[in-house]
């Protein structure tokens, strides 16, 4: 199959799958069950957001459609228990970051397609072990910085609203969903194709409604992502590729190729998209800037594409910062979380790239 047509199939499958549970209320309501387990204590809503947006990200929606879930009860429940705005937007960000490279999810699968494409592929959960790694790093530092072992030494705080109970159709679609990734996970089943069989099955059940569904699905994502996958591989056949890989390889050296490509999809991932620019763009030129420079792993230099274009995300000029400062509640100084954002996902930038930098050796198989 055409890997272009492969990519659409993957992506689509995969959505509409997590569109259907997004629908009917599967995905929330298992995010209010969870939040109950905080009992009330302030200090355990920032790890517990981070967990549920990671969660939630991990198994198909992705970082972008887990924060527009989680964000709004998340920044107005932690606003009303005293949690700072800031550290609550950092760890729903961060969370859905850390999932967001599961290869059952809809930026995992096309980092997966992308990297099958030029002859990666099978490093899937690597590839998710570090970028995960990365961002649970810089949530434990966010929560040591910004107010998280105050909240422990203030005890605890109004208590979660009780969430309304499972419905069947919820328990149901999460059943057949942890089917789909236990088919993808242990028996190799076919990532796109599969998750149209379980989407089908949702929906010749009644689980969901198709037309519902099919509002939730990142349309937009999905034809940048296929349409900038189709430009470059024409511009590879023009030579474009081979000209960047040898331009990049001259500025750079064996060991600092990591910590520059890091620096340089971050700076261009904080006012555009990761997953619909940057990966679709920069990926393919990891095995070529490779081959130009001595001992430098293609797969290393990919997960140093993949983290430091990803740091960033928290900036409200990307779309995870933005939605939680839309989601801030009245009395929350909005323009204070806006600028503390700013600065937030600019310095990952320099963090990402010291990151790679430092990490590099640990990258390859």
């Amino acid at each position: 199959m055409n890997s272009s047509l492969q990519l659409l199939v993957t992506l689509t499958g995969v959505t509409l799958l997590f569109g259907c549970a997004q629908a009917n209320g599967t995905m929330e309501g298992a995010a209010r069950q969870a939040l109950r387990l905080c009992r009330g204590r302030a200090a355990l809503l920032p790890p517990v957001f981070f967990l549920l947006a990671a969660l939630l990200a991990m198994v198909g929606p992705g970082a972008i459609l887990s924060t527009a879930l989680l964000a709004p009860f998340a920044m107005n429940t932690g606003f009303r228990a005293g949690v700072p705005p800031f550290l609550i937007a950092l760890m729903v960000g961060n969370g859905a970051n850390a999932g967001n490279m599961s290869p059952f999810s809809t930026v995992g699968a096309i980092v997966s397609a992308l990297m099958t494409q030029e002859g990666l592929g099978g490093h899937e959960f690597r590839v998710w072990f570090f970028h995960g790694a990365a961002h649970l790093m810089l949530a434990i530092a966010a929560y040591v910085l910004f107010g998280g072992l105050t909240l422990f030494r203030k005890g605890s705080a109004e208590s979660v609203p009780a969430p309304p109970p499972m419905q069947p159709r919820h328990a149901l679609t999460l059943f057949i969903t942890a089917l789909w990734i236990a088919g993808v996970a242990f028996l190799h089943w076919p990532l796109g194709w599969s998750a149209f069989g379980a989407a089908a099955l949702v929906l010749l059940l009644r689980l969901a409604s198709l037309k519902h569904a099919v509002v939730h699905m990142p349309w937009k994502i999905i034809a940048l992502v296929v349409g900038i996958s189709t430009a470059v591989s024409f511009i590879e056949k023009a030579g474009g590729l081979a000209w960047f890989q040898q331009l990049l390889a001259r500025l750079a050296t064996p060991e600092s190729v990591h910590g520059i490509i890091a620096f340089l999809t971050g700076a261009i991932s904080a006012y555009s998209s990761t997953s619909g620019v940057v990966l679709p763009a920069f990926l393919p030129l990891a095995p070529g800037v490779a081959a130009h420079l001595p001992g430098v792993d293609p797969l290393a230099l990919s997960i140093s594409i993949i983290i430091g274009s990803a740091l960033v995300d928290v900036s409200p000029l990307s779309t995870l910062g933005a939605l939680c400062v839309a989601a801030a509640p009245e009395g929350s100084h909005r323009a204070a979380l806006f600028r503390n954002l700013m600065i937030w996902g600019l310095a990952m930038a320099f963090v990402g790239a010291a990151i790679c930098y430092l990490w590099a050796p640990l990258f390859s198989v």
